[in-house]
Formats: structure tokens, C-alpha cells, sequence
């Protein structure tokens, strides 16, 4: 974890990610509860938050920075679940279960993070109906990409998936000005998302590239021809 000598922590009822966000439906003292108990840390990429099958305190909110949450097969495997980007919750259902963690997580890009003691999510849920509501919704959100991510493994192909995910990261993380992908990623994690080896991920990219349907500039991606990646991924068939 970084160091936060002279770091200015945010506050929640300015903070702009919490707009939309599950927090939104706090009242101002519950908003002061977070602000007065809560942890804010600084990561690098690299750092591990917490590991499957770990007991957690808390759960986490992404003010800045990106974090995936994966799980890790037999043979060590990764298997990315989802990344978390400003604004998302992250451990909340094993602090809801009173579960150990299901997943693990890591930072990919630099993270300043806010802990939040388990209690508060519980009371917070119990109390405050509005907000046990956008709890509840997230989680019906979260089970039901899960529920599409297996659908797509059983039927689609490789070269499908991988065109779905390429979707996918634009639409959670956008294109820059140059129309690169704003997500830094691994040929190992983008295999890993997409459920295959990354040998099969680097092949298929090339022949994306060979298609001038992308552009690869180390682990960057532009994004040329977005149809061509709806056409094969067949994301609305």
C-alpha cells in the first residue's frame, strides 16, 4: 500500500462517483457515519486487497483507479470475474453472507480506495430501504452478467467472446481521443476474461489486426471498426 502522508481524503458527500452510485440514497448522517469510520487507502498495481476464502472487514469503494476481481482455478488459472472501475463496490455479498470471499482481488491501475467496515453495509441495509433496494439491484445486475458469461462459454466461440469482451471494455471504459482502448491490459488477463490460453487470445487478435478491424501498440488497443466486432461477436442475435 502507498504511503498517504499529505494525501487529501475525500469525502463521500462530495465525492463525484457516488452520484449514481449505491450511496446515492444515503441521508447526510449516514454519509457522515462513512466519511468519520471509514479507510482510505492508496494501491499500486500489483497489490493483492484480499484472496479467496479470506475473511473480510469491510468492503471496498473505488474512488480512482481499476481493480479485477477473479477467481483461481486447480491448476492456478485466473479466471477474471469482472474489473471494478470509479464508482463500483467491491466484497459487499461475502460482507452480506458473512461468507469468506468467494474471489479475489488485484490492482491493474493504480487505486485510491475506501474501505468501509462491514457494520455500516449491514445496518445501512437494514435500516435504509432506498439503499437496501440499489443493493439488492447491483446484485441482480452482477448474477445475471455471470448467468450470460456462461451461456457465452457453452456457446459461442473464442474468436466470438473475444470480439464480445473488446465490446464490453468500451463500453465500461471508453476510447481515448486516438480511439485506443482507456484499459491497459495483459495478453494473459484479456485471455482470462475470455476463458481460453493466451496463446489462442494472441492469435486471434492478430487476425483482428490483419482484418483492420484493430490496432495493437504493445498491451494498447485501438479500436478501428466496431461493427465488424458486433458482427462476429453476434452480441444481438
Amino acid at each position: 500500500m502507498m504511503k498517504q502522508k499529505d494525501i487529501n481524503i475525500p469525502f463521500c458527500d462530495n465525492c463525484p462517483v457516488n452520484k449514481t452510485g449505491v450511496f446515492r440514497h444515503l441521508s447526510k448522517d449516514e454519509i457522515d457515519i462513512i466519511n468519520f469510520e471509514k479507510d482510505f487507502r492508496l494501491y499500486k498495481r500489483g497489490t493483492v486487497l484480499y484472496t479467496e476464502n479470506s475473511r473480510i472487514s469491510g468492503f471496498y469503494c473505488i474512488n480512482k483507479g481499476i481493480i479485477k476481481v477473479f477467481k483461481t482455478g486447480i491448476d492456478g488459472k485466473e479466471q477474471i470475474i469482472r474489473f471494478a472501475k470509479p464508482g463500483d463496490i467491491i466484497a459487499y455479498r461475502s460482507v452480506l453472507s458473512n461468507e469468506p470471499a468467494c474471489t479475489s482481488a488485484k490492482v491493474i491501475e493504480d487505486a485510491r480506495v475506501c474501505f468501509i467496515p462491514a457494520h455500516i453495509l449491514t445496518d445501512f441495509v437494514n435500516k435504509n430501504p432506498l439503499f437496501s433496494m440499489e443493493v439488492m439491484k447491483l446484485t441482480c445486475h452482477e448474477l445475471g452478467e455471470a448467468n450470460e458469461y456462461i451461456t457465452d462459454i457453452a456457446q459461442k466461440t473464442v474468436r466470438e467472446r473475444l470480439a464480445e469482451v473488446l465490446l464490453i471494455l468500451i463500453d465500461d471504459f471508453g476510447l481515448d481521443n486516438d480511439s485506443y482502448l482507456q484499459i491497459s491490459l495483459t495478453r494473459e488477463e484479456l485471455a482470462n476474461i475470455v476463458g481460453t490460453a493466451t496463446e489462442s487470445v494472441i492469435r486471434l487478435l492478430s487476425e483482428f489486426k490483419s482484418d483492420n478491424i484493430i490496432q495493437l501498440n504493445g498491451r494498447k488497443i485501438k479500436i478501428i471498426d466496431q461493427k465488424a466486432l458486433k458482427k462476429i461477436s453476434n452480441v444481438f442475435s
